[in-house]
């Protein structure tokens, strides 16, 4: 831990020989969207085609930019949290190519994907047209991206037993999707934690990630091959993993939680000797207060998102707890403070990587996923979640101040 703190050292000593109007904190406005349990996924996207993102929470969507009108596109349910919902995850894409964007919800491990067909009415009373998009989705973050390089998104999971991705059938997109195995029949299941995709060794093709390893995509697709695992232990599970090149050496990395449920947050360094790849453990965040530089220490980072914060060119971590996962006493610190914070990433000279923590809230959390962008238009990425305490939006603000009072709103290190 003493280089950890040498180095957050050396953080504030550059920040402090800066000139006044270098320096800004950034604030984080909360708006409630509701205060009920309707989801833990949440999404973005222009759904009445105004030019303006809207957010996607449960049963209904809400108009940007400012969140106050919302609207029902599917029967409107609240959940008990102590059990869970029907809307694990949401995503948006226009699936039927009409120009308007439809919703994709995925609900508990196990069961069916639908998407919702956008009815285009400008009235906003009509309810959507369901469509089957999968009939087993198992893990319980699967993600969304063009994993295959055809240029349009794919589902990516696991089912059967096997990992692989769901491609909708373009052509009719009414149609179930196929899905594509790209592993031999295993141990995963419907609760499998976490999945992720990025090129890992600079071939031009998106990998698959999961905890026990990368699975490297062939050359060809062509019917359907077996692709190749290289093994990595990367915790007990996962949420969402991301591939980023986290210390600027050129070298994807990876970014994860060690557990859901459970303690810890780290980045695996890729390190390649003459093409041989394998991953060095960073900690950033673990089970005792010691296990980071700043004290911060929470449970069940169910959810993150790599996105930069504060607009220097490198991507930051968001995360947070998700409340009541499972019904306490299941999880550590299950009745803890429902935190969200922003880890901004320093790349240091030396090579080193510290990050500072930044709390947005203490009492709303994470829930499946996370929003990270520009919402309202004004350049700065703004938050969105959706979980057991409600839905909100987290606005970004950006305000120059003093040397002095930016020092006084940086956080604290550890026992000083």
């Amino acid at each position: 831990m003493r280089k950890a703190y040498l180095s957050v050292l050396l953080v504030v000593g550059h920040l402090m020989t800066t000139t006044a109007s270098e320096f800004y904190i950034h604030e984080f406005k909360k708006v409630i969207l509701s205060e009920k349990f309707l989801a833990e996924g949440v999404a973005a996207g222009d759904i009445n085609n105004d030019g303006c993102q809207d957010i996607i929470f449960g049963p209904y969507w809400s108009k940007g930019p400012d969140f106050k009108e919302h609207y029902e596109y599917r029967e409107a349910k609240a959940f008990d949290p102590a059990g869970y919902s029907d809307n694990f995850l949401t995503y948006t894409y226009d699936f039927n190519s009409d120009g308007y964007m439809d919703i994709l919800v995925i609900d508990t491990p196990g069961t069916a994907a639908y998407w919702y067909e956008n009815p285009k009415d400008p009235t906003h009373i009509t309810r959507w047209k369901k469509h089957l998009a999968f009939d087993v989705v198992d893990n319980e973050n699967p993600a969304f991206g063009d994993i295959d390089g055809d240029g349009k998104p794919e589902l990516i999971f696991n089912t059967d037993g096997r990992l692989g991705f769901a491609r909708p059938d373009w052509q009719n997109p009414t149609n179930k999707w196929t899905f594509y195995p790209i592993s031999p029949k295993g141990s995963w299941h419907k609760y499998t934690h976490g999945i992720g995709f990025g090129d890992i060794n600079r071939d031009g093709r998106n990998d698959l990630i999961e905890v026990t390893g990368w699975w490297e995509q062939p050359a060809s697709l062509k019917g359907s091959p077996i692709w190749v695992q290289h093994p990595v232990n990367l915790g007990e599970g996962a949420a969402q993993i991301d591939v980023y090149d986290v210390n600027g050496d050129g070298l994807p990395d990876l970014v994860n939680c060690l557990h859901p449920h459970k303690y810890g947050l780290a980045w695996f360094e890729q390190v390649n000797d003459n093409g041989a790849i394998s991953f060095k453990k960073h900690l950033i965040m673990g089970e005792k207060p010691e296990d980071n530089p700043y004290g911060v220490k929470f449970t069940q980072m169910h959810a993150q998102i790599l996105v930069d914060i504060d607009g220097d060119g490198i991507k930051d971590i968001v995360t947070g707890k998700r409340w009541w996962a499972h019904k306490p006493p299941t999880d550590p610190e299950s009745d803890a403070p429902a935190v969200i914070y922003w880890f901004k990433t320093v790349r240091e000279n030396n090579g080193s990587v510290p990050f500072i923590p930044y709390l947005i809230d203490d009492n709303s959390g994470v829930g499946m996923q996370i929003v990270a962008q520009d919402l309202n238009g004004d350049g700065l990425v703004d938050i969105a979640i959706c979980n057991k305490k409600g839905a909100f939006v987290f606005i970004h603000r950006k305000l120059e101040v003093s040397k002095e009072e930016f020092l006084k709103r940086q956080p604290k290190l550890f026992g000083k």
